[in-house]
């Protein structure tokens, strides 16, 4: 349906911003909008009851609000924990997860050790168990949970000092780097802004992998599946400018600042707190 939402992301916070952006550059006609639950961030410190509840409030949001044709969980925390719960939960709503690129890892690595960075929800999950006894068995995958790199891509990335970016991934490389990764999974979406300074520290010999282009990929699929089903499509109640941004909890002046300044620097509109 014309001028209708095509699709829409949810994070905890700005680690999909990438995704969408990987989404907008293979099909830029399509309208998207994007929500980040930063009431609720971080998800990876949650149980996984706490992370149902969270992401099935703002799915009611984005719902009632834009009504999307697809939904994408830009999320690995929220897709490895509680997708088929989610699913379940919305079954009219087609709901696209983002996992660990596991399977792309091991299609890349020469030497068969792989490093997982991400959340520590992410990275002791059974379902990235799974993922690696069927997709990597015959590699040794070395999983490292960062909070406090999430947290300063949160709160602090976007007007730090490219030694401070340096620094902040610093720890994490440096552990990959002393079991002899020759390849790392961003497992977490919020890495993704920081791919470019996490291979420079890892340097030309390691392979930086994530799951942007298959999620585009794989989203892009299911809308033209919806598109050629015939249903009545109910308008969304206001449509936002096409990428805008969106938070749910804005804990201050600084923070929405802090958001407005992103979304320039992003070239996608800022929409304030909902």
């Amino acid at each position: 349906m014309k001028n209708s939402i095509d699709f829409a992301f949810l994070d905890s916070g700005t680690g999909g911003i990438p995704y969408m952006k990987e989404l907008k550059g293979k099909l830029p006609s399509v309208r998207c909008v994007y929500l980040g639950d930063t009431a609720h961030f971080p998800y990876g410190q949650k149980s996984a009851a706490e992370v149902t509840e969270c992401a099935a409030s703002s799915i009611r949001k984005i719902i009632t609000l834009w009504n999307p044709r697809v939904l994408i969980i830009a999320c690995n925390t929220i897709s490895v924990t509680a997708l088929d719960d989610l699913r379940s939960i919305f079954p009219e709503l087609p709901i696209v997860g983002t996992v660990p690129a596991i399977r792309l890892a091991a299609r890349k690595s020469k030497n068969r050790k792989i490093g997982l960075l991400a959340t520590n929800a992410t990275v002791r999950h059974p379902y990235c168990e799974r993922l690696v006894k069927d997709y990597a068995s015959d590699c040794q995958v070395f999983n490292r949970g960062d909070p406090d790199l999430i947290s300063f891509i949160e709160h602090s990335l976007f007007t730090a000092s490219k030694e401070d970016r340096l620094a902040a991934v610093q720890p994490s490389v440096d552990y990959f780097l002393s079991n002899g990764c020759d390849t790392i999974i961003l497992g977490c979406t919020h890495f993704t802004h920081m791919a470019k300074d996490i291979a420079e520290v890892a340097g030309n010999s390691v392979m930086i992998v994530d799951s942007r282009e298959g999620v585009a990929n794989q989203a892009i699929k299911i809308q033209n599946q919806e598109s050629s089903l015939e249903h009545e499509t109910k308008l969304p109640l206001f449509l936002p400018p096409d990428k805008s941004f969106f938070v749910t909890e804005c804990r201050s002046s600084a923070d929405e600042k802090e958001y407005a300044s992103l979304c320039r620097a992003f070239d996608i509109p800022w929409g304030g707190k909902i």
